[in-house]
C-alpha cells in the first residue's frame, strides 16, 4: 500500500490507496435516482421555495432571493449593502455563512422534501468579498432516504466580475414525519 498526499506543504493528510489505483471520484447523484421533474414542476418548485424563504424573518433582514431550485441544485443570492460589511469593509463572514448554509439546505431539500434541516456544515473562507452581489450555488453530491451531502461555492460579483470567496459542504438530514427533530 502507499499514500497519495493532499497539495500543500506541512500538514499534509496521507490519502490510503493501492498501488496502480487513481484517487476515487467524488460520488455523484445516482442518475437513477435523479429527479427528472418537468418543466411546470421546475417552476411549481422555485415558487414554494420562495415563499418558504420569504417566510424565514432573518433571510427577508438580508434581502435574500432563490433564483434557481430543483433537481438537486439551488442558487441564493444577496445583494450587498454597507450593513452586511464587516469593520474592514469585506461582507461579513456570517453573511457568507449564512447564504451557503440556505443554499445547501434547499439544495437538499429539493431532493429530500421540504421538511429538512442541516444537520452539520463546514465552510472555507478563501477570499474577501468586497463586491456588489453574492451568489450561494449549491449541489447534491451523494443523497439517501434520509439525507444528503451537499457542496455550496459562494461567488462574490464585483464590477461584473465573479470570484470564488468561500467553500461549504453540508449534510441535510429529513425530518420526521411529526418534525419533533429526531431524524
Amino acid at each position: 500500500m502507499i499514500c497519495a498526499k493532499f497539495g500543500g506543504k506541512n500538514g499534509d493528510l496521507p490519502l490510503p490507496m493501492r498501488e496502480g489505483i487513481s484517487l476515487p471520484q467524488v460520488p455523484r447523484f445516482p442518475k437513477s435516482r435523479q429527479p427528472q421533474p418537468s418543466q411546470k414542476r421546475m417552476a411549481d418548485g422555485l415558487s414554494l421555495a420562495q415563499q418558504v424563504l420569504a417566510a424565514q424573518p432573518f433571510s427577508a433582514l438580508l434581502g435574500a432571493e432563490i433564483t434557481q431550485f430543483g433537481n438537486g441544485q439551488a442558487e441564493l443570492r444577496i445583494a450587498v449593502t454597507d450593513k452586511l460589511r464587516q469593520q474592514q469593509g469585506f461582507v461579513h463572514g456570517g453573511v457568507l455563512s449564512y447564504a451557503a448554509d440556505n443554499a445547501l439546505t434547499f439544495a437538499g431539500g429539493s431532493v429530500l422534501g421540504p421538511a429538512v434541516v442541516t444537520a452539520e456544515f463546514k465552510i472555507n473562507y478563501v477570499r474577501p468579498a468586497l463586491g456588489e452581489l453574492l451568489i450561494a450555488k449549491a449541489m447534491v453530491v451523494y443523497a439517501g432516504k434520509r439525507q444528503a451531502v451537499c457542496r455550496c461555492e459562494v461567488i462574490n460579483i464585483s464590477e461584473g466580475h465573479e470570484s470564488l470567496c468561500a467553500l461549504a459542504q453540508g449534510t441535510i438530514s429529513a425530518l420526521s414525519q411529526d418534525h419533533d427533530g429526531m431524524a
